[in-house]
């Protein structure tokens, strides 16, 4: 069979198109999540998905419609422990982070220990995404389109100062609210792309990326969200190439692109550092 052939498959599409649709909503919320220091939100709540999906595995239940619950609570969960604990950011995603992976494996072992199934979501199964996920996706990425482009000065306000923000009057809990569940329901999308172990590279690496460049907000979004969709596209087609697991193809691609990035900028401010001043 020809290589290009592979890409006439209806599977093969459905991969595709989730993966870049996955991958934007990723980039996008990771620009974010790394300005606030939250980045490893998607990691808590990644193992907060792997004990969703034992409870589905547990109940034979779809392990996606079971996951989403119990993420949403645990990210609504992680803002109340920041807010009435007053716990830091990172100590509330550690508590909500090691009580899912307990939770977890405690269930997987009363189910009778790691299976096939369980073992395909800690590290991911792109070509197994179902027309649903596709469509998930696609309404996810409007979503996450529609908050940003009517809440735009008010998501600026509160990444940059949200203490500032919440005395000039915005309501940053509503908005916080809004954010840490759309990351949780991408978080549950994205373990079918790279899978539960790696998820929170989807939403690190293009975000730090675009910002070895960008100078505005929105154009750090743009090019994260381009790095990304890019680095999906190319994992996909390398690991089909060398027949590679795409979820890790995906993340050492992704991380590619960052260490170009970071090349480039460096080599740009010594190039000016070395630049000599200009005499008229």
């Amino acid at each position: 069979m020809d290589f290009l052939d592979l890409f006439s498959h209806g599977f093969i599409q459905r991969a595709l198109l989730a993966g870049s649709f996955i991958a934007a909503l990723c980039s996008a919320l990771g620009t974010f999540l790394v300005l606030r220091r939250l980045s490893l939100i998607g990691d808590g709540l990644a193992h907060v998905t792997f004990g969703g999906v034992a409870v589905g595995l547990l109940f034979q239940a779809y392990p996606f419609y079971v996951a989403v619950p119990i993420v949403a609570a645990s990210a609504l969960g992680i803002l109340k422990l920041i807010d009435k604990a007053r716990l830091y950011g990172d100590a509330a995603i550690g508590i909500v982070s090691s009580l899912g992976i307990a939770g977890g494996i405690l269930i997987a072992s009363v189910a009778g220990g790691f299976n096939i199934d369980l073992f395909s979501y800690l590290f991911g199964n792109i070509l197994a995404i179902s027309y649903a996920e596709v469509w998930t996706s696609v309404l996810l990425c409007l979503c996450l389109i529609i908050v940003i482009t009517l809440s735009y000065q008010e998501l600026l306000a509160i990444t940059f100062d949200e203490e500032s923000a919440k005395t000039s009057g915005i309501r940053t809990d509503r908005i916080n609210r809004i954010l840490v569940l759309l990351t949780a329901l991408t978080v549950v999308l994205a373990m079918r792309v790279v899978g539960i172990m790696l998820v929170s590279a989807l939403l690190i690496i293009p975000a730090v990326t675009a910002l070895q460049f960008a100078r505005g907000f929105r154009t750090t979004i743009m090019i994260s969200c381009l790095t990304g969709i890019l680095s999906v596209l190319a994992g996909i087609t390398i690991s089909f190439a060398l027949d590679l697991p795409a979820g890790a193809t995906i993340v050492l691609v992704n991380f590619a692109l960052f260490l170009l990035s970071f090349t480039c900028a460096r080599l740009r401010t010594r190039n000016a550092t070395r630049r000599p001043p200009d005499t008229a």
